[in-house]
């Protein structure tokens, strides 16, 4: 079956807004954008502006107050702006909405701006003032993609960097009301396209509504033409007339019809989740599912006491391709993600440090390949960056011989601490033991037997148990490979030198932590032995000393003792798939994708119409590999908006590329049997 065109635009930095500014009616501080010749907001009162327009013209009080789903009231909008009707709809579903009730925000930004300029402008609005500081806490750099914040405990915004009718059509996700907000259709008509209506009307669900400032010809037509019904109401200020209206069915989705194994499962109720496995997979899953009201019981066989402090420490980087694919785009998010994600849960970073990662070319090929990267990804710098020697030796502390890359906000992580961190978040019971097997009891959920015979139940089950992950009958099909690795560990004296960075190339060293330097991992695929090696000590060492020689001359010379067998050692297991992406979504239904979609074994190109079926409310957050604390984060919110009926933190193909079942399909199109 010949590839599709890939959907995704280019991987890119965004060019941030370009403003001028003046003082509004209110005395306020208004941005005007010299690039579309137009106001962020009205010169009038841009707050009763967003009020009257938004959130009257779709009667959110009333429909915050009367909101009883377990799912949250979904916001779309087509401009973010300066965030102020976000951070209004926001204040208005605080004011309304009972409890329980949770609010999603989407929003689509293709210049955001600056966060000094963001900050400047909403300034205007004191009362706002603390929901503004959450967002600009987490104001996310211009990167084209989705970058999901948590606003608070019941608030979510998804920022969709990008053109806005592109980025909608990738949304995976459904909407209630929409902000049809952004420059007026005389000033940016490229926005106005059919291309957008077409994107809103197929994510919006039944009944949804929108509302907008323009009543242009353009706008009217393009509704119509997309299934929504428009009427005018009257507008605010000077504008005599604005948009209101609703779409009563939806369009079909039909983008999954080439790929129908990919459509995900009926959404079924979840009011308690058993998640088997406290690594970072599990932890952060269940933290996940209980941030969103849903009871977890967290299941591994090590109680969180005997974790103890180990001085471990992990890497937080990827290793991005040269040439832009799915897996560096997931990658990317993920780590983009992590660090907003742990700047939230660990201010003060006690459990991490975003030291920075240096990621050294060593050789001819590595220096060629970084080149490419960086001609290939013009990504903002504050992101990653091309060093000579000059510079990687100024980041690394030490002297470098090479050029590297550098993510200046990477770092490094303390995993065992995060992991009980996350096993403490209030909703998740920590139950010591091992399941030996899980018995789907259909409309009833899940039982789940353990080794000492107790059996627990749950309505769902989140399996995130590493290389044992597919040690259940209902997920065996999954290809896992195990991969041990070592770490060295070093007692370091005080006068040795500290590194400014992780530094990465064969392996990987963090700056020191407690007097102990973490050196490594091994890397040895099929290997289960969990037996210290003095042989991986001095491999260990090696790859330090061909990666940073000037950097083990002058621990040498404070008197650090790099003899192998005065090291100790840190083993573990990680579990990876055959083409090094996670596995994160649903459980497929092995046998009956084989039976379903036979006809690909002889002709790729005949493709049933029947959606994938699965394990109803099993689902899998696995093979995150070395990479773990980059992909696991994002893929515990992938699993809890899949399970909680949510829009999604990822574009649609990236949803589906992170699929457990995209092996099957490609052993079926190969023709390669099971087993």
């Amino acid at each position: 079956m010949s590839a599709p065109c890939d959907p995704l635009p280019p991987l890119t930095g965004l060019s941030p807004a370009r403003l001028d500014w003046a003082t509004d009616a209110t005395g306020a501080q208004a941005p005007l954008s010299t690039q579309f010749d137009d106001v962020y907001f009205s010169a009038h009162d841009g707050r009763a502006e967003t009020e009257h327009v938004f959130l009257d013209g779709n009667r959110l009080s009333a429909r915050f107050a009367d909101w009883k789903a377990s799912r949250p009231f979904v916001v779309g909008e087509t401009g973010f702006g300066t965030g102020l009707n976000m951070l209004c709809a926001w204040a208005c579903f605080d004011t309304h909405a009972p409890p329980q009730a949770r609010l999603h925000l989407i929003s689509v930004e293709c210049h955001p701006l600056t966060r000094q300029d963001l900050a400047r402008a909403l300034a205007a609005w004191p009362d706002l003032a603390p929901r503004a500081e959450r967002l600009l806490a987490q104001w996310p750099e211009p990167v084209s993609g989705v970058h999901r914040l948590w606003l608070d405990e019941r608030v979510t915004l998804d920022l969709h960097f990008g053109e806005a009718a592109e980025r909608l059509a990738l949304l995976d996700g459904q909407v209630d009301a929409w902000f049809l907000d952004g420059f007026a259709p005389a000033k940016n008509p490229d926005m106005w396209r059919p291309e957008l209506f077409a994107a809103l009307a197929q994510h919006s669900r039944a009944g949804a509504t929108f509302a907008t400032f323009t009543c242009a010809g353009i706008v009217k037509r393009g509704l119509a033409a997309a299934g929504f019904a428009w009427r005018k109401a009257p507008g605010f200020g000077r504008k005599r007339e604005m948009l209101i209206g609703e779409i009563v069915t939806p369009p079909v989705d039909t983008r999954r019809e080439g790929t129908p194994w990919f459509t995900p499962p009926t959404p079924r109720p979840a009011r308690h989740v058993a998640v088997i496995g406290a690594g970072i997979a599990g932890a952060s899953a269940a933290a996940a599912l209980a941030r969103r009201g849903i009871a977890v019981t967290l299941i591994d066989r090590f109680h969180r006491a005997e974790l103890g402090t180990t001085h471990l420490q992990g890497a937080l980087y990827v290793k991005l391709a040269a040439d832009t694919n799915r897996q560096s785009r997931t990658y990317l998010a993920g780590l983009l993600y992590s660090q907003r994600w742990l700047a939230q849960l660990d201010p003060e970073q006690r459990l991490w440090q975003p030291s920075g990662v240096l990621q050294l070319a060593l050789s001819d090929k590595e220096r060629a390949r970084q080149a490419r990267f960086l001609a290939n990804h013009p990504l903002p710098e504050s992101v990653v960056r091309g060093l000579d020697a000059e510079a990687a030796s100024a980041a690394a502390g030490v002297k470098v011989d090479g050029p590297a890359l550098d993510y200046p906000h990477a770092g490094w992580v303390r995993p065992m601490e995060l992991c009980v961190r996350l096993a403490e978040t209030a909703g998740v019971r920590f139950r010591r033991g091992e399941v030996v097997a899980l018995h789907d009891r259909q409309e009833d959920g899940w039982s789940l037997e353990l080794a000492d015979g107790e059996r627990l139940a749950a309505d769902q089950v989140v399996i995130a148990a590493a290389g044992e992950a597919a040690g259940f009958p209902q997920s065996e099909a999954l290809p896992l490979q195990p991969v041990r690795g070592q770490l060295s560990q070093l007692e370091v004296p005080e006068a040795a030198p500290q590194l400014g960075r992780v530094v990465c190339a064969g392996g990987y060293v963090p700056p020191a932590a407690d007097g102990v330097l973490n050196v490594g991992a091994t890397f040895a695929p099929g290997d289960t032995d969990m037996t210290e090696r003095e042989s991986d000590h001095v491999a260990n060492l090696a790859e330090l000393e061909r990666g940073l020689p000037h950097f083990v001359a002058a621990l040498r010379a404070t008197g650090a003792d790099l003899s192998p067998e005065r090291l100790t050692a840190r083993v573990g297991v990680r579990a990876a798939s055959p083409d090094k992406s996670p596995y994160c979504g649903p459980v497929p239904d092995a046998q009956a994708w084989r039976d379903d979609y036979a006809a690909l074994a002889k002709d790729a190109t005949r493709v049933s119409d029947t959606p994938g079926r699965h394990h109803a409310g099993l689902w899998i957050s696995a093979a995150h590999g070395s990479r773990g604390l980059a992909s696991a984060p994002l893929c515990a919110e992938l699993l809890a908006s899949l399970i909680c009926d949510e829009p999604l933190p990822l574009e649609q193909p990236l949803v589906d590329h992170l699929h457990p079942g995209r092996r099957l399909i490609r052993d079926l199109i190969r023709g390669k049997q099971p087993g």
